[in-house]
Order: structure tokens, then C-alpha cells, then sequence
């Protein structure tokens, strides 16, 4: 079993940048998917970003494109979501989650099976 915990949320002036880490407990193989994803107020939770457990392969949302990174530091079992260019839209509660599967990246939510508390970011405009 994985326990993902989040880390880095906080409150940026829009145009500003944040950097979430996921450091995942809990097994001895970390050698599994990672994604983010994320829940504004009112709205259902979506898919952000995710990465492969070699890091060879991320993927994105289209919303985030070109202003996020993923990452991640096997030897520290850390995932890292680097976020600049930050709008008043990315406000959200972000999560991390591991996978079920084994090889590539997804951003289906459904494929994930372990999750983090969460983290608050608020972007003010």
C-alpha cells in the first residue's frame, strides 16, 4: 500500500509560481505512476498532470500545458509539481495519487487507487 502526502500549497498573486512536492510512504518498490489532480469549489475533481515511474512519460491537461511540470525523484519518492503562470482558475485543493497500473501515464482518474489529503492553492487575482 502507498500514502501519498502532499506538501507546498499556499496563497500566489496570479502570475506567480508554486512548487508541490507528493512524497509517497508505504512500499518498498516505488517504481509506479504518479499523478495530480486537482478539485475547485463546487466543481468535480480533475486531472492535472501525471508521469511514469522512470519519469520517461508525463502527460497533461490541456489547461495546464506549457505552464506545469512534473517530475520526479525516485531515490527521494518524491513527485514534484512545478506551476508557474499561475490564474485565479488553478485555485484548487491539489492531490497526488498512485497508480494501479505499472507502465506509462494517465491522467484517468479512475486508474489511480491511492490519494493524498490534498493541499489548498490559491491563486488571487
Amino acid at each position: 500500500q502507498v500514502q501519498p502526502v502532499e506538501s507546498g500549497g499556499g496563497l500566489v498573486q496570479a502570475g506567480g509560481s508554486l512548487r508541490l512536492s507528493c512524497a509517497a510512504s508505504g512500499r518498498t518498490d516505488n517504481r509506479i505512476p504518479m499523478g495530480w489532480f486537482r478539485q475547485a469549489p463546487g466543481k468535480e475533481r480533475e486531472s492535472v498532470a501525471a508521469i511514469s515511474w522512470s519519469g520517461g512519460s508525463t502527460s497533461y491537461a490541456d489547461s495546464v500545458k506549457g505552464r506545469f511540470t512534473i517530475s520526479r525523484d525516485n531515490a527521494k519518492n518524491t513527485v514534484y509539481l512545478q506551476m508557474n503562470s499561475l490564474k485565479p482558475e488553478d485555485t484548487a485543493v491539489y492531490y497526488c495519487a498512485a497508480a494501479s497500473f505499472r507502465f506509462g501515464s494517465s491522467l484517468a482518474e479512475s486508474r489511480y487507487n491511492y490519494w493524498g489529503q490534498g493541499t489548498q492553492v490559491t491563486v488571487s487575482s
